[in-house]
């Protein structure tokens, strides 16, 4: 059996998807189901149970001898959650107890980081396993996430195969659920299709124009694709990136929302918060050097197509992956 955790939520749940058209149904499906918001996400989907996360670990130390790989993609993923307790209690400390039931019982152990963990790139974009002790995040969510790297790093004891990945901005179907923490994407289609018109943050860089803001923009299809190739491949772990090496701006994304609803561009630009002005990230983009080393050759989709993909199939159509 293969175990996906937060399995009904954006990731979690294409990855199981995925797995599906794999030919992969015999998944342990681990969540807390109780959100009407989320049920579409997993409807179709084909598993062989679904465990409550607060039951989830005392199930795998009674069903270790039948479980072939942890995914570990659920977690608290509120950027702007300052509960620390929780977040660590959630993110970081859950996340150890699964890695050492999987050092214990030989299992091979995969989990989500984030991006966040960068802060604002002021130690570059790169996955380099020697410097991530250096790195600042901008919020307790983004240390949470760093905090469980540098602690696998610097553990003896480690899975036969393990592997975390740093999502960049991610984007797709399956993420209705999400609200404010959905992507640009998903609420340009909103604002579009309300208004005929978008709103992005204002430039306050004299480096950067109005909407020419960088991010690394990485299609939910590739992410499950990449956690595919690793699970299947058990080879180099380590701490991967997980983005498209290409930062695309803010005005590209929604000029291709524009475009994939045949609606003229109109954008207005309002000033950033000043509560979130001094932080706020202009630049994003991940060094892929290390994941291409590892034997990962598929191509990411560029922002365009993934937009106009995202937009046409899916939410034109309230569609799930």
């Amino acid at each position: 059996m293969i175990i996906v955790t937060g399995a009904a939520g954006f990731i979690g749940s294409c990855f199981a998807r995925k797995l599906n058209q794999e030919g992969f149904k015999d998944l342990v499906l681990v969540d807390d189901f109780s959100f009407e918001s989320k049920k579409g996400n997993l409807d179709g989907v084909e598993f062989h149970i679904k465990i409550d996360r607060n039951l989830f670990v005392q199930w795998l130390k009674k069903n270790t001898a039948t479980c072939q790989a942890i995914v570990h993609i659920g977690a608290r993923t509120d950027t702007a959650e300052f509960d620390v307790d929780l977040l660590n209690r959630l993110n970081t400390a859950y996340t150890k107890e699964l890695w050492n039931i999987a050092v214990a019982e030989g299992i091979p152990f995969m989990y989500a980081s984030s991006a966040a963990t960068y802060g604002l790139g002021e130690q570059g974009f790169a996955d380099d396993e020697s410097s991530m002790h250096l790195l600042k995040p901008l919020n307790p969510y983004g240390q949470s996430k760093l905090d469980f790297d540098v602690w696998a790093l610097a553990q003896k004891n480690k899975p036969g195969f393990w592997a975390g990945f740093k999502f960049f901005n991610v984007y797709g179907p399956n993420e209705y659920h999400k609200g404010r923490m959905a992507s640009v994407i998903l609420h340009a289609y909103n604002q579009i299709k309300q208004n005929s018109k978008l709103k992005l943050f204002q430039s306050h860089n004299p480096n950067y124009k109005n909407g020419e803001q960088l991010r690394d923009f990485v299609y939910v299809k590739d992410v499950v694709n990449v956690l595919y190739h690793f699970l299947i491949n058990r080879q180099n772990s380590g701490i991967y990136n997980l983005g498209t090496g290409k930062a695309e701006s803010f005005n590209s994304l929604g000029k291709a929302v524009f475009e994939a609803l045949e609606i003229e561009p109109v954008i207005d630009y309002i000033p950033t918060p000043e509560d979130i002005r001094e932080k706020y990230q202009y630049y994003t983009c991940a060094d892929m050097e290390k994941l291409i080393a590892a034997g990962y050759s598929q191509p990411f989709t560029n922002l365009h197509d993934g937009t106009i993909d995202y937009v046409s199939n899916y939410l034109s159509k309230k569609a799930y992956f």
